[in-house]
């Protein structure tokens, strides 16, 4: 354990040489007796929380230490590998353009034609001789050998770091190696804030906070975020012919973070402080001349290394994909979250584990709303590429199960490979004969999981440049293998002829949007998700905040990032103008939500709703989600409800209020111990109900072995439902702002003119939104119906605010 303390980069309070945030240097602490090996005054929180954080989401220590080595023994493959089939490998033997004569004592005369694999392979001896006469070969073999080296030493340091880490979650947090995958990350990081407050971890602060954890692990990616949004990065490049196009690659943005962040001549003069320097506005020029000849010599050198990359991105891209290419040739028309998208739809503040739940969640709505898109001219081709070539292989296939040998016939089988992989690609292009064309709807599905939608989007679902833009953020596999095959030609000139350009423009971001947190340092100031200072007075932000344009984050990210915090954290205490920001969100809502549908109503609707939507999950919070977002669509067309009844046309925003409102009603209503746990409702566990009761009464019902995995587990995906609901509502409220004195058509235009809905039916309903209608339905038939059953609304409505199951109608219901 001696050389173990010498490979840490987080020391005990006997260190007082390290570099710590500003002040920390004239505390004086009292450290116990019987505390003095605990983990007190750690010199990097940022790595230990950031190495917990990994920990934790990694699944332990031999996980973690298994994939380092399978990563050394990777890079050790692949350049044995490929060093042995450019030198060891007689191609012409292998090919059969030279003959091989087997003829000699002991060898059959009928087998002298046959190659075999020894054949085709060098000598040990002449197989050196080759490479040592070849001295690039060489010279490569000695680069990889020192990266090698420097990876192998790497590993062994994490190998001692890691080790410490699962020291401290066994003696510091309770948690034992075999229970680790059983505890959420807000579970462990309420064992760290707690722990805080017996073992001075962070000397300058008695206690941590949810947001000072996040703003450690998260301080450089809060940046990124931050600049990306305001659209700082040069990453969107207009080339001729292709137009907008967005380019943005893991070692492109490895080139960003060594310039700005860790790197030799970065901003940055330490894992936590800004160099005082960039923090005056009096040199900012000679530090834009600085950052630029920075920028310039990393370009250069990007430039220099470019053969060696692009040799190891080629190589490593044929042996990770080829197989997987030749098995699943559908699988380059398969859709990812492009890494630009990644940037863009992170809120601040947002861990990887919960930007990959979230973007998973919108995988198949995305899937859904691009494949939706298809060209009559694109899909007569590739029906009839699929024929001919459907043809051309049902005859090679044929022939080969009535004489295999037709195999032995040269290129045969590479034909067959050939053929299948067009024929797989052309049925991309042919859509389903059963889709039905709903565009808008689609992308409220979509916008309810990502959070994030421009306001040119809405009304301009069907049009192929929301398409395209859709499809920056959630591009092809076969345009992401492509890309980063580019990046290393591409990079350089990113970096060298736009990102100097933006040499000022950086050094004045850095300066305006930095500032210093005592115990944490200096930090994005968008990641404050101070209302104040960085709200936009069209996202319900008019009156509390002072931001200029520059200072506003754009599509709303300051306010949607706070709502998804303080979700996500229940027990983080936001400051006031967060507060005051949110308290005006909840009355805001139960305003609007006097106007929407009940809820009871909205979740006797959940099967059909679902079953509009697509939505195959089936669990309690997709389905009330999908019938928030389908509920416009019923009413709107008049489609009869559960109970056979007309109802009012409402809109998505005026539904996800109502059930907001329930949620924050019935969590006001639950006790002070159990709020802790929720502010969400879960699911009656009896089949046909369509009541929601408290987590509690779930609880109660579970054994005391699972109920608390089962109970985390639901909570956890109310809050991701809950999420969605507040986006709906703030995107629809957003473009009320936006649009006063506009209606717009489509999915947010409002069938008729809501006062005389009020007038007829005597209920009210929220005239700051609109409703989806289905233009098929005719609009009197509707309100006629509405119309005769009046009396018969008001007994309804009685009877749903009294809790009880109203009388099912002798018809089937949908």
């Amino acid at each position: 354990m001696a050389n173990l303390e010498t490979y840490q980069e987080y020391q005990r309070i006997e260190d007082f040489e390290e570099d710590s945030p500003h002040g920390e240097e004239d505390l004086l602490v009292h450290v116990p007796e019987g505390l003095r090996d605990s983990w007190h005054h750690i010199k990097n929180l940022d790595n230990f929380f950031t190495r917990i954080y990994q920990f934790h989401q990694k699944n332990g220590f031999a996980c973690m230490m298994l994939s380092e080595f399978f990563e050394l023994f990777q890079l050790l493959f692949v350049v044995t590998f490929t060093t042995f089939l450019f030198n060891c490998v007689e191609y012409d033997i292998l090919f059969a353009n030279r003959a091989v004569n087997h003829t000699g004592p002991g060898q059959n005369p009928l087998d002298r034609n046959k190659v075999t694999l020894p054949d085709a392979i060098l000598p040990s001896q002449q197989c050196t001789e080759r490479i040592q006469e070849n001295s690039w070969i060489i010279f490569l073999l000695i680069m990889a050998a020192i990266f090698w080296v420097y990876r192998m030493i790497k590993v062994f340091c994490n190998i001692l770091r890691y080790w410490e880490i699962r020291q401290f979650y066994i003696k510091a947090l309770k948690i034992r190696m075999g229970e680790l995958c059983n505890f959420t990350w807000q579970e462990v990081q309420d064992r760290l804030i707690s722990l805080q407050r017996e073992q001075q971890m962070c000397i300058h602060k008695k206690e941590l906070t949810e947001l000072d954890i996040y703003h450690r692990i998260l301080r450089f990616k809060n940046y990124m975020v931050a600049m990306v949004n305001k659209s700082l990065l040069p990453v969107q490049l207009q080339l001729p012919l292709l137009g907008n196009l967005v380019f943005l690659t893991q070692g492109l943005k490895y080139n960003f973070e060594l310039i700005l962040f860790w790197g030799p001549g970065s901003l940055f003069q330490n894992k936590w402080n800004l160099h005082p320097k960039y923090k005056r506005a009096g040199n900012r020029l000679e530090l834009a001349q600085q950052l630029s000849r920075v920028i310039l010599l990393m370009g250069v050198a990007n430039l220099l290394l470019c053969p060696f990359i692009l040799v190891w991105q080629v190589l490593y891209a044929f042996f990770s994909y080829t197989e997987v290419i030749r098995r699943e040739p559908g699988s380059l028309g398969a859709r990812r979250w492009s890494l630009y998208g990644r940037l863009y739809l992170r809120h601040f503040n947002e861990l990887d584990h919960e930007l990959h739940g979230r973007l998973g969640r919108g995988y198949k709505p995305t899937s859904k709303y691009m494949n939706s898109f298809t060209s009559p001219l694109l899909t007569v081709l590739a029906k009839n590429v699929a024929f001919f070539s459907g043809s051309v292989l049902a005859v090679l296939i044929a022939l080969t199960v009535y004489d295999e040998d037709v195999l032995t016939v040269q290129h045969i089988l590479t034909a067959i490979t050939v053929l299948g992989v067009v024929i797989t690609i052309t049925r991309s292009f042919i859509p389903d004969e059963h889709m039905v064309w709903f565009p808008e709807q689609l992308l409220q599905c979509v916008l309810a999981h990502i959070h994030y939608m421009p306001d040119h989007w809405r009304d301009n679902a069907n049009k192929s440049e929301t398409r395209d833009e859709v499809a920056q953020l959630f591009q092809y596999k076969a345009v992401f293998i492509l890309e980063e095959l580019l990046s290393p030609i591409v990079t350089p000139f990113i970096l060298i002829f736009l990102l100097r350009n933006k040499s000022l423009e950086i050094i004045d971001f850095f300066r305006n949007f930095t500032v210093e947190v005592v115990g944490v340092g200096d930090i994005c100031s968008f990641a404050q998700m101070d209302i104040r200072r960085h709200g936009n007075p069209l996202w319900m932000s008019e009156g509390q905040t002072e931001a200029s344009v520059y200072q506003q984050a754009e599509n709303g990210k300051t306010e949607l990032s706070l709502m998804h915090f303080t979700i996500k954290n229940p027990h983080w205490q936001p400051p006031q103008e967060s507060s005051v920001f949110i308290s005006h969100l909840k009355e805001k809502v139960h305003q609007d939500a006097q106007g929407g549908p009940p809820t009871q109503l909205l979740l006797s609707e959940a099967p059909l709703c679902s079953s509009l939507l697509s939505n195959e999950s089936g669990n309690a919070p997709d389905n009330l989600l999908a019938s928030v977002l389908a509920h416009p669509i019923l009413t709107a067309s008049g489609l009869p409800a559960r109970d056979l009844r007309f109802v009012p046309p409402s809109t998505a925003a005026s539904a996800a209020a109502s059930v907001l409102a329930s949620l924050s009603v019935s969590h006001s209503q639950l006790p002070h111990a159990s709020r802790s746990h929720s502010h969400v409702l879960l699911p009656s566990t009896h089949p046909d109900s369509t009541m929601y009761c408290s987590d509690r009464t779930v609880i109660d019902s579970m054994s005391a072995s699972d109920s608390r995995i089962k109970s985390t587990t639901m909570l956890s995906e109310f809050a991701l439902a809950e999420m969605s609901l507040h986006a709906i509502y703030m995107h629809e409220v957003h473009q009320q702002n936006s649009l006063p004195h506009q209606r717009t058509s489509g999915q947010w235009q409002n069938p008729m003119p809501l006062r005389d809905l009020i007038s007829n039916t005597g209920s009210q309903t929220h005239s700051g939104h609109t409703a989806v209608h289905l233009s098929s339905m005719p609009t009197p038939l509707r309100l006629g119906g509405w119309m005769e059953e009046e009396e018969e609304d008001a007994e309804e409505e009685e009877v749903l605010n009294r809790g009880s199951t109203p009388k099912q109608d002798s018809r089937s219901s949908c």
